[in-house]
């Protein structure tokens, strides 16, 4: 594995495994702030984030340089916080939300993970020739490529039908309570 599949290895099991299962171990002991209000922003915010650290331009200036580096992970993994605060806090009346939130930013990251997989050349070796000295390549960059469409479905799409259950199960009782 290459640097950028490495890269990206880390930050999807930071946002889409460690900070989810922290997320939903508060939510289970009631200790997870309502933030569920904030979902169309922290969705966004998510959605921002990712996209413009992952712009060639930016991406190739962050391998370079670690502090910038530590800079993207750590507001990548904020961004995750939210988002999967926003979704773990929405009250069951309300829980259509989380899917279509789960929906759009997976369906996003995805896109994202195929540009990468299917791009004909290097993304990210730009105006900063030095990446080639870091071990990225174009089979690495597809490797980072193919590591976020396997995540995208076993992270987003899972909970998305997971939490898809949920409200379909509540508007069961819900209707049940009412006939």
């Amino acid at each position: 594995m290459g640097h950028l599949s490495t890269h990206m290895l880390t930050h999807l099991l930071v946002m889409n495994a460690v900070v989810p299962l922290v997320i939903y171990g508060l939510a289970r002991h009631h200790r997870l702030p309502d933030m569920w209000r904030l979902w169309p922003w922290a969705t966004a915010a998510q959605l921002v984030l990712l996209w413009g650290w992952h712009s060639p331009a930016v991406l190739s200036a962050a391998l370079q340089q670690t502090s910038l580096m530590l800079l993207m992970h750590f507001s990548l993994a904020t961004a995750a916080a939210m988002f999967w605060m926003s979704i773990a806090s929405m009250p069951q009346r309300e829980s259509w939300r989380a899917p279509l939130a789960l929906l759009i930013t997976g369906k996003l990251f995805c896109l994202l993970g195929a540009l990468l997989v299917f791009a004909p050349n290097l993304l990210f070796s730009g105006a900063h020739a030095g990446l080639q000295s870091t071990g990225h390549s174009l089979a690495d960059q597809q490797m980072a490529g193919m590591i976020m469409l396997v995540a995208c479905p076993l992270s987003y799409v899972t909970a998305g039908i997971v939490l898809a259950g949920r409200w379909f199960l509540s508007l069961d009782k819900l209707g049940s309570l009412n006939g």
